[in-house]
C-alpha cells in the first residue's frame, strides 16, 4: 500500500463539537423543560402557557452563564475570553428570554401592550408612567430584555473581532445586569400572581446559587491578586 495514500481522520471541527457536546443537550433541556411547564399549567389561553413555560427554564439558563466562570476560578482552571460553553448556554438563554418578552407583552393586556408601562385613562394617575409592582416587574423585564438581546447578537466570533477583546467583554459583562433585572421581574410576577410556593423556591434558588458561585469567585480573584501582590513585594 502506497504510504502517500494514507490520511489521518479528520478532526471534528469546533461548530460540530459544540453542536454535539453544548447545543444537543441545552435543546433537549429546553424542549423538556417547556413542554412540562406549558401541559401542566392551569392556564386556559396558549399564549399564559407559553410565557410561563419560557421564564423558568430562561432563568435557569442565564443563572447557568453567571457559574461557569467562577467554577473555572475554583477549579484552577484557564479562565478564556471567551467561553464557548458559557456563549451557548447565554445563546440558549437569550434565545427562550427573548421569545418569553415577545409573547409576555400579549398576555395580560390583549392587544393593549403600552399599558404595561402607562396608566390607562380610566386609571387616573397624575404621572402617567406605570408605578406600581406591575410597572415595575415590567419595566425590569423590558430593560432586560433589551441587554439580553444585545448579548445575544454579539455572541460570536464575528463581534469579537469587530469591536476587540476589551470592549466585546465589557459588553458582555452587562450579563450581570440582566441576570439582577430578570431576577427582581421573576420576583415581582411572583407577588403579582400569587403563585405557588414551590415556585418561590425555584426562583430563590437560583438568586442564590449565583450570589453565591459570584461571591465565591470574587474571593478567589481577591486572595489570588493579595498573593500575587506579596510575591512581587
Amino acid at each position: 500500500m502506497n504510504p502517500d495514500a494514507l490520511t489521518l481522520p479528520r478532526r471534528p471541527s469546533r461548530l460540530s463539537l459544540r453542536l454535539l457536546k453544548h447545543h444537543l443537550p441545552l435543546c433537549a433541556f429546553t424542549l423538556i423543560c417547556t413542554y412540562l411547564l406549558y401541559v401542566t399549567r392551569p392556564y386556559q389561553d396558549v399564549l399564559s402557557k407559553i410565557s410561563f413555560a419560557t421564564a423558568y427554564p430562561a432563568l435557569t439558563l442565564l443563572t447557568a452563564t453567571l457559574l461557569i466562570g467562577p467554577l473555572n476560578l475554583l477549579r484552577k482552571r484557564r479562565q478564556p475570553l471567551s467561553s464557548d460553553l458559557r456563549r451557548d448556554f447565554g445563546i440558549w438563554a437569550g434565545l427562550l428570554g427573548i421569545i418569553h418578552a415577545a409573547v409576555g407583552q400579549c398576555v395580560h393586556l390583549r392587544g393593549r401592550p403600552w399599558l404595561y408601562y402607562v396608566y390607562g385613562p380610566t386609571e387616573h394617575h397624575h404621572f402617567p408612567i406605570r408605578h406600581d409592582l406591575f410597572g415595575l416587574a415590567n419595566y425590569m423585564g423590558a430593560a432586560s430584555t433589551l441587554l439580553l438581546l444585545a448579548l445575544f447578537i454579539t455572541s460570536n466570533d464575528y463581534s469579537l473581532r469587530a469591536l476587540r477583546p476589551p470592549r466585546w467583554k465589557q459588553l458582555q459583562r452587562w450579563n450581570y445586569a440582566v441576570f439582577l433585572l430578570a431576577a427582581i421581574h421573576s420576583v415581582a410576577y411572583l407577588a403579582i400572581e400569587k403563585q405557588q410556593p414551590a415556585f418561590w423556591m425555584v426562583v430563590a434558588a437560583l438568586i442564590a446559587i449565583a450570589a453565591f458561585f459570584q461571591g465565591a469567585g470574587f474571593l478567589k480573584r481577591r486572595s489570588a491578586m493579595a498573593a500575587k501582590s506579596s510575591s512581587v513585594d
